[in-house]
């Protein structure tokens, strides 16, 4: 194994201990202390709570809102009403990790999409590649983490669609992730790869739609801002099945025989189907479906002392 492999490996498993650390805090908050995983019925439906990361922005302004750069596009298309925003802090990210974050970010910002229009991520930011702009950073691969040039991009894909959502804005092309990420709840997500996987959505209103993103420190905010009336809505969600995670053992010369110290947490694997009910104020409240997700465990890992 050459040196960047060792240096690689380390920083993946700092990673993953990041992202299972904001699962298993998720699921804490989520189903409550008291009542564990494993003692609730694998269909019960719930309403979505706070989210330990990433949650609807509902009340005050977007940092940016008070900007001359943001209030000129708006006069230009009249994108006054404040549609949809939402905001996720980012758990430890790295170097890397965060400048594509921020770099998507730039990319995005102002953009507009006309009525009528299909607004695709690969075309509107992609190719995540060098020459674009991107880094190196961390990308979910099949149950592994690896390297890839513009990893973390994916972050924007996951707020792209629940701004969208929460807009009332039609999905064309959304797909999930293979494992669960701490940011934003399970059946939230979005993920893309260039070429072939996207994130797409279709502007059904009568008038444009302004996407506008950008980070403060480690939190991504992101808003959509159009015309006319604004859809309140709540997202529902429905665990069906649930995977238990496997521990896995790694000897090691560092710790004394028989003690024990854990690498990756782990986080079960989850089958869940979302649906959304949306309320206008002038409308009888309708009901979405979303479809279903399916999360593949994270396994837990342990080093223990050899003797």
């Amino acid at each position: 194994m050459t040196k960047n492999s060792i240096i690689f490996l380390i920083i993946a498993i700092i990673i993953i201990t990041g992202l299972s650390t904001g699962i298993i805090r998720y699921k804490e908050l989520m189903f409550n202390d008291k009542e564990t995983n494993s003692t609730r019925s694998k269909n019960e439906k719930y309403e979505q709570r706070e989210h330990p990361y990433g949650n609807p922005a509902k009340k005050g302004p977007m940092p940016w809102e008070f900007s001359e750069s943001l209030q000129d596009i708006q006069k230009k298309y009249g994108t006054y009403t404040r549609l949809a925003a939402f905001k996720a802090e980012l758990p430890d990210p790295l170097p890397g990790e965060h400048y594509n974050i921020a770099h998507a970010a730039d990319l995005l910002r102002g953009t507009v999409v006309k009525p009528g229009q299909i607004f695709s991520m690969n075309n509107n930011i992609g190719p995540y590649t060098r020459g674009k702009g991107f880094k190196p950073g961390p990308t979910y691969k099949g149950d592994r983490l690896v390297e890839t040039i513009g990893g973390g991009v994916c972050k924007i894909a996951s707020l792209l669609y629940n701004v969208s959502i929460l807009a009332d804005l039609d999905i064309v092309e959304r797909w999930s992730h293979s494992m669960q990420v701490p940011y934003v709840p399970p059946g939230q997500d979005a993920t893309v790869v260039f070429g072939a996987k996207d994130f797409k959505f279709k502007n059904n209103r009568e008038n444009p739609i302004l996407i506008w993103a950008d980070t403060e420190e480690d939190t991504l905010y992101m808003a959509a801002y159009g015309s006319g009336l604004s859809p309140e809505v709540k997202w529902y969600h429905q665990i069906l099945k649930r995977t238990k995670y496997r521990t896995i053992f790694h000897g090691s010369k560092d710790l004394q025989p028989g003690e024990e110290r854990t690498i990756i947490p782990g986080s079960d694997g989850l089958k869940v189907k979302s649906w959304i009910e949306i309320k206008y104020p002038d409308k009888d409240p309708e009901r979405k479906n979303l479809g279903i997700d399916y999360y593949k465990p994270m396994n837990r890992v342990v080093e223990r002392g050899e003797e």
